[in-house]
């Protein structure tokens, strides 16, 4: 998300930005999440003349496209789900930066964006990173949604003991979309917990192979293009996970189990 704007706006390309970031993380033996966050600090000089405001920010996430079908994606499931018995609830996990998530049309859809971001001071000026997801970090929110711990700051519950059956949202019950190889743990264990993990890919030479392998080595449930326009296959896939987890609850009586 930060090719649309932001990197433009320094006057780099995005393959140079995301070398210079993965060069700084091998000499320093850094995360990668953490290196590319600091180089955004570093490259907003004033003679650079961008900003890295909150405000700022979510102008910078006004400019992302979105794939075909986002908007209209959440009514349209949230009504479906509702034809079924069920309350759909969207959450989002991302690595990329949650102010810039907040600046797109499709903010106000998500129960919780959980992503990476920074500290601001009295000025609204980011100065540190607050939260950096990466390829582990992000499944710690899947539990955080799996036992109701929705405050990244709480951790005085996280790790309390709550039974399979009490938890508010079971695994079962997930299905996870992703389309970056930092969603791989995350599509893995939702997986693994009896959830259904769905790698979208978007146009482009090879983006369905790595997809596909993903399926074959039994990471993810299924596969679709990344188009969530009604009657497409994704769209497809994600109603008929629906239909058989509220038919494998109606055969458990309603219990959460």
């Amino acid at each position: 998300m930060q090719e649309y704007d932001y990197i433009p706006k320094l006057r780099l390309s995005s393959r140079k930005f995301w070398r210079e970031a993965q060069e700084r993380a091998r000499e320093q033996g850094a995360d990668e999440i953490h290196s590319y966050m600091r180089l955004m600090l570093e490259k907003a000089t004033p003679a650079s003349g961008v900003q890295i405001t909150k405000k700022a920010f979510i102008d910078y996430g006004r400019t992302i496209p979105l794939f075909p079908g986002v908007k209209s994606w959440f009514p349209r499931m949230n009504a479906f789900g509702s034809r079924l018995g069920a309350s759909v609830r969207h959450f989002i996990i991302s690595s990329g930066i949650r102010e810039m998530i907040l600046g797109t049309p499709i903010a106000g859809e998500f129960e919780r964006i959980y992503a990476s971001s920074f500290m601001f001071d009295q000025n609204g000026v980011a100065y540190w990173p607050a939260l950096a997801l990466n390829f582990t970090t992000k499944t710690q929110f899947l539990f955080r949604i799996n036992k109701g711990v929705l405050d990244p700051w709480d951790d005085s519950r996280i790790n309390d003991f709550i039974p399979m059956a009490e938890r508010p949202v079971p695994f079962s019950r997930m299905i996870y979309i992703g389309d970056g190889t930092t969603d791989i743990p995350c599509m893995k264990l939702v997986k693994e917990q009896r959830g259904y993990s769905i790698a979208v890919f978007p146009p482009g030479p090879g983006k369905k192979a790595v997809a596909e392998r993903l399926r074959g080595e039994n990471r993810v449930n299924f596969t679709a293009p990344a188009d969530y326009r009604a009657g497409r296959p994704l769209d497809l896939q994600v109603k008929a996970t629906l239909r058989k987890i509220m038919a494998e609850y109606a055969l458990l009586g309603g219990e959460k189990k």
